[in-house]
């Protein structure tokens, strides 16, 4: 008898998941919310200008290599990504600038060139080094099996070889033992805004992340990063699964505490053996009042972000793919979002130009410009007059850093606000990660893969196990697509 699952949600990690599914067997039906599949991971277009809205680049592209092989697909004959380089321009307050290189010889001379000393090359190897050993105990525990899984004994000689001193230890602590110069720090110090938290709070085992985009590099897809998303969901198709637009669900059907299908908000009841959630579990806990899933409180919320889209009439000259602006004071920035819960006076703005790489985001003559400044995940203070006073803030900060004017010749500005990115993606508060990887227990004790109170209910995504970013949603569906088949087979 063929199983039936429910996906709710057509993002990266549910599309991922439909497809292992499907090839073990199961009748698979997909239910998004929307018009388009790909969640945050999607695409804005107008006038011939096109945005990614999500991420700007990937890493790890073997995991993508190995979900598209479940398809029959070769991922780089058939996207052809790009491995860029430089991978940023920092920009400083003080006016200094550094490109970061993915090639370790231009890097290390950049870092020299900057600080006027090898004291901080040295302290890049030492860094690199740690996230490699790092990056090898996660990919053989973390990354592949569900959180609290039974130990095996392989896992008690990688848990004991672990660098645990800065390992466990303070992200920010660990960056300020291996780099001196002040403006090295802030650049190694932003890391943990990958997965939406603050380097003060944050473990020091984030440091993998710095290591696993110069050791496997940061690539572009031609066309844009939602290219993935659209090839994926050819596979998906071409597979057998369904796949239903514009279809809310509103609530988890239950019979004697299992999962047997969903409710949607134009009242159908749907019935299947399972159902995985691409939805954050704490717009779970909020849709079903609170019997599945896990609330997310404010202070539990991953950072969110101010986007702006602007469509170029002009060509930009001396001008990289991505440039990070940084704020004066980093730690005011934080304490502002993560304390006080407010826009910081002082944004980091990062720019993604994507048209430098690929003129076929916009039109001749014109760039492409995704505009971002980190936020605190709360909806409410985006009324139409503090959202121009954000834009004043922005505005300022790229102006000090010796930035062009990116709006003057601007044919249309497209705002996304923490409360769009509630609303368009039923992320809590406009959350863009989930719950924050602040802490030990924030990093890897995330919300289960399979839910607590309901059997046959699972997750897959950026806000259960093991995190944000597109490699590890892709890493959630291998792993929640395993405890599955344990279960079934």
């Amino acid at each position: 008898m063929t199983r039936t699952a429910f996906v709710v949600g057509a993002g990266l990690g549910g599309l991922a998941t439909a497809l292992r599914l499907v090839h073990r067997g199961w009748k698979v039906v997909v239910l998004e919310q929307g018009p388009e599949p790909g969640g945050k991971l999607n695409r804005y277009e107008q006038d011939g200008f096109r945005f990614d809205t999500g991420p700007s680049l990937i890493t790890l592209p073997h995991v993508f290599d190995r979900l598209f092989a479940i398809g029959g697909v070769d991922f780089r004959e058939r996207l052809n990504p790009v491995r860029l380089d430089p991978l940023f321009e920092y920009r400083f307050s003080d006016q200094s600038r550094f490109t970061y290189s993915s090639e370790l010889s231009y890097l290390t001379a950049e870092i020299e060139r900057l600080t006027g000393s090898t004291e901080d090359i040295d302290g890049l190897y030492r860094f690199l080094e740690l996230g490699a050993k790092l990056y090898n105990l996660s990919e053989k525990t973390f990354f592949d099996r569900p959180p609290l899984a039974r130990p095996r004994f392989k896992d008690l000689s990688l848990l004991l070889s672990a660098p645990k001193r800065h390992a466990w230890s303070n992200y920010k602590k660990s960056v300020q033992h291996h780099f001196k110069d002040p403006r090295m720090r802030q650049v190694f110090e932003r890391y943990p805004t990958y997965v939406g938290a603050t380097p003060e709070k944050a473990v020091g085992t984030l440091a993998l992340i710095p290591y696993m985009e110069l050791a496997f590099g940061g690539w572009y897809v031609p066309g844009g990063i939602y290219r993935i998303v659209q090839e994926l969901r050819n596979l998906v198709i071409e597979a057998g699964v369904r796949i239903k637009y514009n279809v809310a669900v509103s609530d988890i059907s239950t019979e004697n505490g299992s999962a047997v299908g969903v409710e949607t908000s134009t009242g159908d009841s749907l019935k299947s053996d399972i159902v995985v959630s691409n939805a954050d579990p704490g717009s779970i806990h909020r849709i079903t009042n609170g019997k599945a899933g896990r609330e997310l409180k404010s202070d539990q919320r991953s950072m969110s972000g101010f986007v702006m889209l602007i469509g170029l009439n002009k060509k930009l000259k001396n001008i990289r793919h991505h440039t990070v602006c940084f704020s004066e004071d980093y730690n005011r920035e934080f304490s502002q979002i993560f304390n006080e819960r407010r826009f910081p006076d002082d944004p980091t703005v990062y720019v993604n130009i994507p048209s430098v790489t690929d003129p076929t985001t916009a039109p001749a003559g014109a760039e492409s410009v995704f505009v971002m400044a980190n936020a605190p995940a709360d909806p409410s203070a985006w009324t139409p007059e503090f959202q121009a006073e954000a834009v004043r803030r922005v505005q300022a900060r790229l102006t000090a850093s010796g930035m062009p004017d990116l709006f003057a010749n601007a044919q249309f500005v497209e705002y996304w606000t923490p409360a769009r990115l509630e609303s368009d993606y039923s992320a809590p508060g406009g959350s863009i990660y989930g719950q924050v990887s602040h802490g030990w227990r924030g990093t890897f004790i995330r919300p289960s893969l399979k839910d607590r109170k309901i059997n046959n209910l699972y997750y897959v995504g950026g806000g259960t196990h093991p995190g944000g970013g597109t490699p590890t949603v892709l890493m959630s569906a291998e792993i929640v697509s395993d405890v599955i088949g344990n279960r079934s087979e």
